[in-house]
């Protein structure tokens, strides 16, 4: 087969499986309400969760007046400027690290940490539900990699019993905080003694939950009140919660130095755009207000409480991430473009971001999302969820 036939195959394949990805185009700027050029929409699959995705836009007006467009180089070139500097300083205040370091998004930073910190034949074990780029990262490094249950800590104990490694050789235990697809929290402090049980490296993805969790939306360390000892390799997203756009590792001083010098990712890019880093500044200022959270969470109760009434099939998670199992992948895309046609944005989850048969609808809420936006959303959903099913 050639590569013409093998990839019109491919896409055959997706489209006769109802799994082909199509790109929507916004004509208006993020936020809980869009436009997709020809109706309003009340967005609810943004990861958008305080609402500061439609603020911050002075700050970066100002600071490209200061800065201009581009970075102009790699940071170990010439393009690490003061903004980025004086921006790892504020998100090592924000989560309680000694030192941060940025990447450019988080897929970036994921691969650039375990691909860096893990070698060939070392050991990394992962949660079956990980972010893609964690599984990326992992056959990047070259490592032996095996992956545990959702959540399942025993199976984990019990692989750490089993196979660990001949010295020099280390293990990588790598965890999603928040799971992107099924919206629960992973149970870090367990994780953080497993690891110390096993003298093993802890690293989590925090992207869903720095903003959500923890005071001034510290993170899931905060959450759990651990030090940085105790969960040494963080990883953050300043696209989501925090409505900007980068990524960031933090840890102590070792670890950070250590990926500086070795994580390819960081090393052999350019900088983002020093305008943009310096007018992050000001979203994360305005996330430290805990007022974001309580509606946050508000909003997330006022869903969940509908859609239960309603007899909908809610997933169990306590994040802004609410997802609604279908099973079927035409069933979730029907009822996606019901509610489309109601004025309400709300995409279908698919193999294989998913697993077969867990195609899902991943509703995602915001302290932007009014009360009157979650009623309207429950009532068409309640709607198009039995239309479907008749």
């Amino acid at each position: 087969m050639g590569w013409q036939d093998r990839l019109t195959t491919a896409l055959q394949q997706r489209q006769a499986n109802q799994l082909e990805r199509q790109r929507r185009t916004l004509h208006s700027a993020q936020g809980p309400v869009v436009s997709d050029g020809t109706r309003s929409l009340v967005n609810f699959c943004s990861n958008d969760y305080l609402g500061l995705a439609a603020t911050g836009g002075t700050d970066l007006a100002r600071a490209a007046e200061k800065w201009q467009f581009g970075s102009g180089a790699s940071h170990m070139v010439c393009g690490h400027s003061s903004a980025h500097h004086a921006l790892e300083e504020e998100l090592a205040r924000l989560t309680g690290y000694p030192k941060v370091l940025l990447f450019s998004t988080g897929f970036m930073a994921n691969i650039g940490a375990i691909s860096a910190l893990a070698q060939r034949g070392d050991l990394i074990i992962q949660d079956k539900l990980n972010h893609a780029s964690l599984l990326d990262g992992a056959q990047l490094s070259r490592a032996r990699m095996t992956r545990y249950r959702h959540q399942d800590y025993d199976q984990l104990t019990q692989l750490l019993q089993n196979s660990i490694p001949d010295a020099p050789a280390q293990t990588l235990i790598v965890s999603d905080s928040i799971f992107s697809m099924d919206g629960d929290l992973a149970d870090i402090e367990r994780l953080s003694q497993i690891c110390t049980d096993h003298d093993a490296l802890l690293m989590v993805d925090d992207a869903h939950g720095l903003g959500v969790l923890g005071e001034q939306g510290c993170g899931v360390r905060g959450h759990f009140n651990l030090t940085p000892h105790q969960l040494p390799v963080y990883v953050g997203t300043l696209g989501k919660a925090l409505g900007g756009y980068g990524a960031f590792i933090a840890g102590e001083e070792t670890v950070i130095d250590y990926l500086t010098q070795f994580a390819r990712s960081y090393i052999y890019t350019t900088a983002f755009p020093p305008a943009i880093a310096e007018a992050m500044l000001g979203n994360i200022e305005r996330a430290r207000d805990n007022q974001l959270r309580q509606q946050l969470s508000a909003n997330i109760q006022q869903f969940r409480t509908g859609a239960i009434d309603e007899g909908l099939p809610l997933m169990a998670s306590d994040s802004p991430i609410q997802p609604l199992l279908t099973g079927d992948s035409q069933r979730a895309l029907d009822i996606s473009e019901r509610l489309r046609q109601s004025g309400y944005w709300v995409t279908a989850i698919r193999p294989p971001t998913v697993p077969q048969g867990e195609a899902r609808l991943r509703v995602t809420l915001s302290a932007a999302h009014t009360t009157d936006h979650i009623k309207g959303l429950l009532d068409a959903l309640t709607q198009a969820w039995h239309e479907a099913q008749s």
